[in-house]
């Protein structure tokens, strides 16, 4: 059976030896340059994928969830890191999982750290949250005082423990590909600032952990990082393309969509894949502004991007491509248009499953927001 003939509506299409290689790559990368390889599992979300990792000598992990986490644990993850501000309505879960796993959160306030000691009664990681750039949450790297206060607050508790600074360099994500190894060794350095700050207060055995697939895929050396953490970089996208992350080779997932209706005068392709299935998060490609590059299913994959070809508009359900005279003719109704989502976390997030190009079904965390 051909990879797309089992395709009846929107589907994340996942070709298993690429993914395979995209994690002995980084696994590889990790090792050869001496830091601790904690990846993000909120890409993947599967307990099978996560075999995977196992499989190449992973141990350590990362969450975007509690509930994630609980997950995982199941499956024998013992060594998982919750990389979200800690929310302390969850404190009775945070009791239970660190009852029983080795549990880290993240913490960026003295005085939700004060909360924590009130209700937690497990023994706990607490990871600094620190802002190194980024300007979405954190301590701001450069204020050491409002730092050690949080550091001070986490050493009185008897439960906790300060295991690092974890930061996320976000900001990779919207910057030319050769300043984005300046930018990733820029944010180590300005952690490493701090850590001196928490060494010099006695603050021992405090470790830097780094995260994006963008920084983690370019930059040559991780000198002054502990841990890495990317999540992105098994399945690759357009946006991850656009920046030079990835060359086209190293996709390992799209989308496939049906083919509802064209409209010739237009040169237009309305997909059954819309906002639901892709997200709503984009990428500029030759001048346009896409939610994904859009390919024509081939063999037991799929093509290069269709040059000119993009995903102009996103509603609920339906998607507009725009595709060259050229390569309309090729389009049909009832066949199949593969989309290379601008942001494949989200897609696979949100469409619950995968399909292997081999035809498996890999089931996926039940608990996402689907």
């Amino acid at each position: 059976m051909q990879t797309f003939d089992a395709v009846t509506v929107p589907t994340f299409i996942l070709d298993e030896a690429i993914a395979q290689d995209n994690i002995w790559q980084m696994t590889q990368k990790a090792s050869q340059l001496g830091v601790i390889f904690r990846p993000h599992f909120k890409t993947h979300q599967s307990a099978e994928i996560g075999g995977w990792f196992r499989q190449q000598g992973v141990s350590k992990i990362t969450v975007s969830s509690l509930r994630m986490a609980a997950y995982f644990a199941q499956y024998g993850w013992n060594d998982i890191t919750v990389a979200f501000p800690v929310n302390l309505r969850e404190h009775a879960l945070i009791n239970q999982m660190a009852s029983v796993i080795q549990l880290g959160i993240l913490v960026e306030d003295a005085a939700v750290v004060q909360q924590l000691e009130t209700v937690i009664n497990q023994p706990l990681n607490i990871w600094l949250k620190i802002d190194a750039g980024y300007q979405r949450t954190g301590l701001p790297w450069q204020e050491p005082e409002a730092i050690l206060h949080c550091a001070e607050a986490v050493r009185k508790s008897p439960f906790f423990t300060l295991a690092g600074l974890i930061t996320h360099a976000g900001n990779s994500y919207h910057t030319p590909m050769e300043i984005i190894p300046v930018l990733f060794a820029e944010s180590i350095q300005r952690l490493k600032f701090v850590q001196q700050t928490l060494q010099n207060a006695g603050h021992e055995n405090v470790l830097i952990s780094v995260g994006d697939t963008p920084g983690c895929s370019l930059s040559p050396s991780f000198s002054g990082a502990d841990e890495i953490r990317p999540g992105n970089f098994i399945y690759f996208d357009a946006q991850q393309l656009m920046l030079g992350s990835c060359s086209f080779e190293q996709i390992a997932a799209v989308v496939a969509c049906p083919i509802v209706a064209l409209h010739t005068d237009r040169h237009e392709v309305v997909l059954y894949g819309g906002a639901v299935h892709l997200s709503k998060d984009t990428v500029k490609v030759e001048g346009n502004i896409t939610y994904g590059l859009v390919c024509f299913p081939e063999g037991s994959g799929w093509s290069k991007p269709i040059p000119g070809a993009y995903v102009k508009s996103l509603s609920q359900e339906h998607g507009i491509v725009s595709i060259p005279e050229s390569a309309f003719s090729r389009c049909k109704i009832g066949e199949l248009l593969c989309i290379i989502p601008a942001h494949s976390c989200l897609a696979a997030d949100l469409l619950g499953r995968v399909m292997t190009t081999s035809g498996e079904i890999i089931t996926m965390f039940p608990g996402s927001n689907r």
